[in-house]
């Protein structure tokens, strides 16, 4: 906290400057995915300012920039808290978004644009490079399948994806899981994308598997799910 301290006089009645802004997002976030503040906890504006030894002003915009990404939530005259997503919630929102994503690749494979194909390789190779910090495993992750649904080519779809991706990601970037197993789940995202482009010759089974594997692993034996799976597993390989 020592970077924080030095620039506590910076913000009191000041523009709060990028380097601080962003330095009291990377603490906060850190107390999130460490455990510090667990899902459901109440953050308190002004007992983290004092914590910090700054003003306010920084903590309530990095609170809102973790809202924007699905880490807190906003709850209306109760202030901000730790996102927390019960199993019947997210598995409801899994099920939703394994339709809406299954279109997504569908439409991808006769919409993809070469400059997203060159995006979703870049992003691709950041995943294989990986190793270390969990947020950026996140953030890789989720900029993955925000490319793939914008290269669907239908904004509507795109929109209706992201608003799911936000709250979901969240809830795995919550997981505290090993390293390993975040670097195995951005590794096999090249079976998804080799799908989406045609490279691959892959059956539906083995596409289905990618998402059961990677994503909807707690929930393989939702009936619900496995019925979505099945039915959309042909359609994500075949071209329309």
């Amino acid at each position: 906290m020592e970077i924080l301290e030095q620039q506590a006089d910076t913000v009191r009645g000041k523009k709060v400057s990028p380097n601080l802004r962003t330095q009291v997002l990377k603490a906060l976030s850190e107390r999130i995915l460490t455990g510090k503040y667990r899902p459901g906890d109440r953050l308190n504006e002004s007992q983290i300012a004092r914590e910090l030894n700054i003003s306010r002003i920084p903590v309530r915009e990095a609170l809102s920039q973790l809202e924007e990404q699905g880490l807190v939530q906003n709850r209306e005259r109760r202030g901000m808290f730790v996102t927390q997503t019960g199993p019947q919630e997210v598995e409801h929102m899994f099920c939703l978004r394994l339709l809406l994503e299954g279109e997504a690749v569908r439409l991808a494979r006769t919409h993809m644009a070469a400059e997203v194909l060159q995006e979703l390789e870049g992003i691709m190779a950041n995943m294989e490079a990986w190793d270390g910090d969990l947020l950026e495993s996140a953030a890789l992750d989720l900029q993955f399948h925000r490319t793939l649904s914008r290269a669907s080519g239908n904004p509507y779809l795109e929109r209706a994806l992201n608003t799911l991706l936000v709250t979901l990601f969240a809830h795995k970037t919550l997981e505290h899981v090993s390293h390993d197993v975040r670097r195995w789940r951005l590794s096999h995202h090249h079976a998804l994308l080799d799908a989406v482009t045609g490279k691959s010759s892959e059956d539906r089974t083995a596409l289905q598997d990618w998402w059961c594997g990677n994503d909807i692993g707690p929930f393989r034996g939702c009936r619900s799910c496995h019925h979505l799976t099945r039915q959309y597993d042909y359609t994500l390989i075949t071209p329309s």
